[in-house]
Parts: structure tokens; C-alpha cells; sequence
């Protein structure tokens, strides 16, 4: 039996990494890696990819981004292409990005059947476009696959039946388990001549902060101010830079001593994010992994899809306005606690079992 894995943006990858490992010695069922090209520089795909241990993809869909045209629209026609010449068993997507949307439409067109890996996770800001991928994937998925308790909720209040909804755990802390040896290898911290838990790491990529000009101006504004006193490292999304670019933005940062990284692989960012006194992110992602390493995280959103990394985790919500005092007190707190990983139910490492497991029930092998 051949199952797609659907691989698109840098976060499907990390999801998908441990599970291909689980399933490619598999008696039944054959995992075959499709990369969809929503992400196509080397370090958001292939040094990814490498990092992780995945191998290349076994298809690459065909098409070329162009702003006249809607890249979801490409991305399903090719996906079709390649689903009547090389017809899977099951489609496997995970969170929330075009390509799981994408992929997960073009399945339940065709009648195959579709595994959604993250299921159920709500943020209630129906403006969010994510937000509105997660809902439109979950309700043509015929298995849902949750990280949490609160996902299940979700979905069984959104009428989708019960006998769908398997609670599996978290996929990425099997990364994180998978990748701990080459993380602590990886020194990125002393590399880079920075001081442990005594510096601010900040990735973002998300519309409502990167798209919006004012609000971007006042996030950048914020991390000026940080790096008169702090040690201030941003690793930018290749959306984020073209932005930044775009506005001149990137070299006021640069002159207030803000250091400007370009995109990371997995092992590095990680490694960065482990030794980190604080991390200001809009990424869910990051918002899980720093839960799971126990370091401070500062959310720049309104709400996350993510509250357990609030209510049992190390994750805040904060808004722009905040976000300097924020990191401060952040900071400081960093330097005095110990530092330890949040123990969320399932989020221990094996969840890619958990999920062969429902895989074998759901296909009778």
C-alpha cells in the first residue's frame, strides 16, 4: 500500500521526518515523500531534509510560481497529474499550510482517502488564512489525528464524528527526540560567540505581522530598542527578508546592532532556540518546540491554536506594545530558573508509532 506523504513549507518536513523513519521498513505500507515545491530554496527543503535524514522526494510537483496566477491552483492541478499516474492508497498531510490544503482537496476529489496529522487545532480568528486551512482539511479528512485534548474538543464540536478522531500526541517532539544528539552537537551558540540564555532570538513570517507595514515598522522599532541592551538575533524567513528589504528596514536593524541571520536548517535553529534566554515567534512550531526544551517563549499574536503551550507550557501571548518590557522581564527570569521541559501528555516521542498504529487499523493491515 503507497501512502503520500505530503511535504510543501520548512514545518511539513519536520513532521514528516519521524514518521517516514517509522514506516520505511513497513511490511504493507510504502511511504512515498511528495514534495508539492510550496518552499523552494535549499535551506527551507533539501538542507532540511538532509538535516533530518529524509531522503529526496519521490515527486517533485511541476510548476512555477507566478503572481498572476493562484499558486494553490497549480499546486492541485500537478498534484492530480501525479495522483492518475501514480494513484496512492492514502494521503497523509500535516498542519497547516497551502500544501496540505492543496493535496487534501485534490484526495477527497478523487475519493482517496485522506489522514489529517495535527488535526483540531483552533485558534478562532477566522481571519487567520491557516486558520481557515485547518478547518477546510479536517472536515474532508477521514482520519484526524490529534496533538492534544483540546483538538479532540474541537472537532467534536464541529459535529465531526467520533470514531474519526484518534488522539495520537505531538509529532514534533519525536523530531526533537529524533534530532537530540545532532542538536547538542551542533554548538550553534558558541559558534556564534553568544552567551547561553542571555540572548533574544526572534523568527517571524506570518501575514498579520510581516504583511502589515505599520505593524512590522513597530515590531522592528521594538527590536532596535532590545538591542541597545541586549543581545538581539532575528532569523529571517525568506518572506520576512523581501519584506524588510522592501521597507529598508533590514539595515536600520543592522545599525542598531541587531544581527541578521539568513534561514537556518533544523539542527541549527534548534540549537539557537535550546541555548536562547527568550524567543519571540508567531511560528505554532516554535510555540511547541520551546515548550518541549523548557526555554521562555513570547507568541506576537492576538490567540494561538496552540493553549496548551500556555496553559501547560512556557508559551505567552503578548502584543507589539508589550513586547519590550516583555522580553526584559523574559529575560531576566531566564537567568534565574531552572529550566524545564513542559511534560504535556503524548508530547514524550512517540507519537510516529501511535500514528503507524491508527495507519494499520484504518487500512486493515
Amino acid at each position: 500500500m503507497h501512502l503520500h506523504l505530503i511535504g510543501g513549507a520548512r514545518p511539513n518536513f519536520m513532521k514528516i521526518a519521524p514518521l517516514w523513519h517509522a514506516l520505511r521498513g513497513h511490511l504493507k505500507i510504502r511511504p512515498v515523500f511528495v514534495h508539492t515545491g510550496q518552499h523552494a530554496d535549499a535551506v527551507m527543503t533539501s538542507d532540511i531534509w538532509h538535516d533530518l535524514g529524509l531522503p529526496k522526494p519521490d515527486h517533485v510537483l511541476g510548476w512555477k510560481s507566478c503572481e498572476t496566477r493562484d499558486p494553490m491552483a497549480k499546486m492541485m492541478q500537478a498534484y492530480e497529474a501525479l495522483c492518475h499516474d501514480h494513484r496512492p492508497d492514502m494521503v497523509l498531510v500535516v498542519g497547516d499550510v497551502n500544501s496540505s490544503l492543496a493535496a487534501a482537496m485534490v484526495a477527497a476529489e478523487m475519493r482517496i482517502p485522506i489522514m489529517h496529522l495535527e488535526a483540531g487545532l483552533r485558534c478562532f480568528d477566522p481571519a487567520m488564512p491557516e486558520e481557515q486551512n485547518r478547518i477546510a482539511i479536517d472536515h474532508r479528512a477521514d482520519l484526524l489525528l490529534t496533538p492534544s485534548m483540546d483538538a479532540d474538543d474541537n472537532l467534536r464540536a464541529e459535529g465531526i464524528a467520533p470514531n474519526r478522531i484518534k488522539l495520537v500526541g505531538n509529532i514534533m517532539a519525536d523530531t526533537l527526540s529524533m534530532m537530540d544528539a545532532q542538536i547538542e552537537k551542533a554548538d550553534t551558540v558558541g559558534k556564534a560567540g553568544l552567551k547561553k540564555r542571555r540572548y533574544v532570538l526572534a523568527t517571524l513570517h506570518r501575514q498579520s505581522n510581516v504583511d502589515d507595514t505599520a505593524g512590522l515598522r513597530q515590531i522592528c522599532e521594538a527590536l532596535v530598542e532590545l538591542a541597545r541592551s541586549e543581545e538581539v538575533c532575528f532569523v529571517l524567513h525568506p518572506r520576512t527578508e523581501q519584506r524588510l528589504d522592501a521597507l529598508g528596514l533590514n539595515n536600520e536593524l543592522t545599525a542598531a546592532g541587531v544581527r541578521l541571520l539568513p534561514p537556518m536548517g533544523y539542527v541549527g535553529f534548534a540549537s539557537l532556540m535550546r541555548d536562547a534566554g527568550v524567543v519571540v515567534t508567531d511560528s505554532g512550531g516554535v510555540q511547541e518546540e520551546t515548550s518541549l526544551l523548557g526555554v521562555l517563549c513570547l507568541t506576537l499574536r492576538k490567540s494561538t491554536e496552540r493553549p496548551i503551550t500556555i496553559t501547560q507550557g512556557t508559551n505567552r501571548l503578548v502584543a507589539v506594545d508589550q513586547l519590550t518590557e516583555a522580553v526584559t522581564s523574559a529575560l531576566h527570569a531566564s537567568g534565574n530558573r531552572t529550566r524545564v521541559p513542559a511534560k504535556i501528555p503524548l508530547w514524550d516521542g512517540n507519537t510516529s508509532p501511535r500514528v503507524v498504529k491508527e495507519l494499520e487499523a484504518f487500512l486493515g493491515c
